[in-house]
């Protein structure tokens, strides 16, 4: 029987009535462009000001699109995704300091994590994002190959054995290490490493994935490169596919300093080159393993159909389909229920700290044609099947 992402009892049966009608009314104010600018600003002026607004925060936006203020606050929401056949991936959304004090500290949360969900099978994968182990500058200076002072060498070490450590940790438990993707002018340094761990730890089994923003115009090139190298030196690649998340700066720098765009010129452009990519990697799953970051419906469906046409069955290991806690439960939910590997990245950290990370989510939201008009109008069809 075919995934049908219309089905709303499925997608929203986790949702009492007041959470279903506290959804409608987030995303309804997220669909006001100018309310989301006017928001924003005052939320970041009431918390700089410490004004008593942290209770109505966690109690409306925070607990829509987050699990909790640390990993054992998100037990609840992990449970009960995970009783509906949804696996979670906690991610520590606080934004990086950029320190490296504030770098070790970043480790040691990650580790952590690792370690909490040793156990868990609902815990299948950790993440972390490169510029919370290091120096953007750093990273940069490396991505344009220019040659490091003895200081920038040992920090880079230190950055070396942060991303290592990791990894060993993610083995030695049997979690999946999920890296995720940076800005284009720092990437490359971060590529180069992260395929580096892939050929330690990918051998028997895939540990480590990195990630790929399609849309970027040289990825696909940049993935059939490494493929060859992995099948010469007998590692397998894991990816996580997203479309992106940089567009406007990556664009806006690239005609500050006058070099060509690394983004495509168009949506359409961008959505054939993720499709592309989902059937390169579906098509050569013995060396590549792969996790679809997406919310958009037809790239899911291509991902079902090629899966079919491969033979593939729906709960083979080495295809994930991934969504934002909070939004695409429709989609989610009823390849869970059709028996896809689907998990949830489910965010944490104290209110204040995730702020920066709930204003881009509300920012990237009314920026994306169609989804939150989508989002609507699936829970106004199950308020009415409700009758609510």
């Amino acid at each position: 029987m075919a995934v049908d992402f219309n089905n709303t009892e499925i997608a929203f049966h986790l949702k009492s009535d007041s959470e279903l009608e506290r959804a409608y009314f987030l995303f309804k104010m997220i669909s006001i462009e100018p309310l989301v600018r006017i928001g924003t600003a005052a939320t970041n002026f009431a918390l700089k000001a410490h004004l008593p607004v942290e209770g109505l925060i966690r109690s409306t936006v925070f607990d829509h699109f987050c699990g909790g203020v640390n990993e054992v606050d998100c037990v609840p929401t992990i449970d009960k995704m995970f009783a509906s056949k949804v696996y979670s991936v906690l991610d520590y959304s606080v934004e990086g300091k950029g320190v490296e004090q504030q770098f070790d500290l970043a480790l040691e949360t990650i580790l952590n994590l690792i370690e909490f969900s040793k156990d868990k099978e609902a815990l299948p994968i950790a993440v972390f994002k490169p510029s919370a182990f290091g120096s953007f500058d750093l990273y940069q200076k490396i991505s344009e190959k220019k040659t490091l002072t003895p200081f920038e060498n040992e920090h880079w070490e230190r950055i070396k054995v942060r991303f290592e450590s990791v990894c060993a940790s993610g083995k030695r438990h049997n979690v999946k290490i999920l890296i995720d993707a940076e800005e284009s002018w720092i990437q490359d340094a971060v590529d180069d490493l992260v395929l580096e761990l892939m050929e330690t730890f990918n051998t028997e089994t895939l540990i480590v994935y990195s990630t790929l923003q399609t849309y970027r115009w040289d990825r696909l090139e940049y993935l059939k490169k490494i493929h060859v190298k992995a099948k010469q030196k007998n590692f397998k690649l894991g990816f996580k596919v997203v479309r992106g998340a940089y567009m406007e700066k990556e664009r806006q720098r690239a005609k500050e300093k006058g070099y060509k765009s690394p983004i495509c010129d168009s949506k359409a452009i961008t959505d054939k080159l993720f499709n592309d990519t989902i059937q390169y990697s579906i098509s050569n799953l013995d060396t590549i393993h792969l996790f679809v970051g997406t919310h958009n419906e037809q790239s899911t469906h291509l991902a079902i159909e090629l899966m079919k046409a491969c033979n593939i069955s729906n709960n083979d290991p080495r295809v994930w389909f991934g969504q934002l806690y909070g939004m695409s439960d429709h989609i989610s939910f009823n390849l869970a229920e059709h028996g896809y590997n689907v998990a949830k990245y489910v965010p944490f950290g104290r209110v204040k700290d995730v702020m920066p990370y709930l204003i881009r989510r509300a920012e990237e939201n009314t920026s994306v044609a169609g989804q939150i008009s989508r989002e609507l109008n699936l829970i106004k069809k199950e308020k009415q099947r409700r009758n609510v």
